[in-house]
């Protein structure tokens, strides 16, 4: 089997649901913007020394596919599998188990303070894109009565990785930049 078909060739592509759209549209930059983001774990997770986060992470990648198919179908009754209320939970109790031995949780700080720290700050701005992304592409659905809205979980569970990110960044951090400002 190729990996090619060449439908593509003049800029559409197929949504999960067989529907044809322009590779410029809101919902294939929502979905490819995860995309990016599951990749960017993949590479992040080869920096990480704890097995326990490597095997969350790759469970949040396993989901991530489940969002990108949501997301990649104009008719949502067409999915079996779907992000919800307790994918949203799994990542806040990750988030809390990140932060509850780490200092000063709510200052800005410096990327950068380790290579594990710095890859993951910046999966919690691929995070925070994605969810821009998102974002957009439900207000466009909510104008067109022909597409299911968006799974509003798919933006709670997005929402909350970036903040997972930064918790897991400050988890592996060995110090910290913490940044001030003068008002």
């Amino acid at each position: 089997m190729k990996v090619y078909t060449k439908k593509g060739d003049k800029g559409s592509t197929g949504l999960y649901d067989g529907k044809r759209v322009s590779k410029g549209s809101f919902r294939v930059e929502a979905y490819g913007t995860i995309d990016e983001l599951n990749s960017y774990i993949g590479l992040t997770k080869t920096y990480l020394d704890d097995e326990e986060d490597v095997k969350f992470l790759t469970e949040v990648q396993k989901r991530l596919f489940v969002v990108a198919a949501d997301l990649a179908t104009s008719d949502g009754s067409k999915l079996k599998d779907k992000v919800g209320e307790d994918d949203v939970a799994e990542i806040e109790k990750a988030i809390d188990k990140y932060l509850e031995n780490v200092p000063n949780t709510f200052s800005f700080i410096i990327p950068g303070d380790n290579e594990k720290s710095a890859h993951l700050h910046v999966l919690r701005t691929i995070a925070r894109r994605a969810e821009r992304r998102v974002v957009h592409l439900a207000e466009v659905v909510e104008c067109n009565e022909e597409e299911t809205p968006i799974n509003p979980y798919v933006m709670k569970y997005v929402n909350r990785l970036s903040d997972m990110f930064y918790a897991l960044s400050r988890k592996v951090e060995t110090g910290y930049t913490k940044v001030e400002f003068n008002k």
